[in-house]
């Protein structure tokens, strides 16, 4: 029995170094608990909140330095004619060049890309046929355009948006233009000019290049002409239209949607 009590003893003195960690550790966590559960009265210098801000994981200021994190969101801004051409142009009464579509494009558009990125979402800038096009995959892509500089009429003002015609989700592309017409509508007073949206946009190549999961659009936003002014003073604003409605998209904002452009097919006698 002596033996047994000896042991006993010693087990328990060599027992003492483990648990008083354990009873200080315990005893600290009542006391944060407590503190977090008491009235702020109670304590000076926020000394609760200051417990609680010790004991709450702080959020990556930029999740994307983080590789535990999941990425930003990409998207993908395409500045028509932008390494190919110089698109429309502006002539004065010498025939000399005033203003090109690829220079007016550009601006626009990396004003849309500091937009969104400013927005916290990934954002590429991309030429007309630049070769990460090949299967590119994003939850959106706007190919920014504007439309010629000839006078054509008074009726010639406004901007213009289609989808791709084989999209595989007619649903999301219709959506996508929907949030594109009703927020640039918006932000820049300027009307949509339906009757003269072309193949050529509805067949855009960028859309046949891109991986078949990218929802994808194509925007002329003005008129050269009579839409000049506000594409050439005001590009902040044309640009804030077109990112607005790139995150009503992705935010999935209620819109009523646009009906996909398509072409009917020709019937034969």
């Amino acid at each position: 029995m002596k033996d047994i009590r000896q042991s006993s003893s010693r087990k328990g003195r060599e027992a003492s170094p483990r648990v008083f960690p354990v009873i200080l550790g315990v005893a600290f966590l009542m006391a944060t608990l407590f503190a977090a559960w008491t009235p702020r009265g109670l304590f000076s210098g926020n000394l609760s909140e200051k417990l609680a801000m010790m004991l709450t994981a702080q959020p990556d200021a930029n999740p994307t330095l983080s590789g535990g994190d999941y990425p930003r969101l990409r998207i993908g801004i395409v500045s028509g004619h932008w390494g190919y051409d110089s698109g429309a142009v502006c002539l004065d009464g010498n025939g000399e060049v005033t203003l090109t579509e690829v220079d007016l494009n550009l601006q626009i558009a990396t004003l849309v890309q500091q937009k969104l990125t400013q927005s916290g979402f990934q954002v590429d800038l991309l030429q007309e046929f630049d070769p990460r096009l090949d299967g590119y995959n994003a939850v959106a892509l706007v190919s920014i355009h504007n439309d010629s500089c000839a006078y054509i009429d008074e009726n010639a003002t406004g901007f213009k948006i289609s989808a791709a015609m084989d999209t595989r989700d007619l649903n999301r592309a219709a959506r996508l233009t929907g949030c594109l017409r009703d927020r640039y509508e918006r932000v820049t007073g300027l009307h949509f000019h339906s009757g003269s949206i072309t193949s050529d946009m509805r067949e855009y190549h960028a859309f046949n290049e891109i991986s078949d999961t990218t929802i994808a659009a194509i925007i002329e936003a003005g008129f050269m002409n009579l839409d000049r002014e506000i594409l050439t003073q005001h590009p902040d604003i044309i640009a804030e239209g077109i990112a607005q409605g790139i995150e009503c998209f992705v935010n999935n904002e209620s819109i009523e949607s646009t009906p996909v452009p398509t072409i009917s097919p020709v019937s034969t006698p």
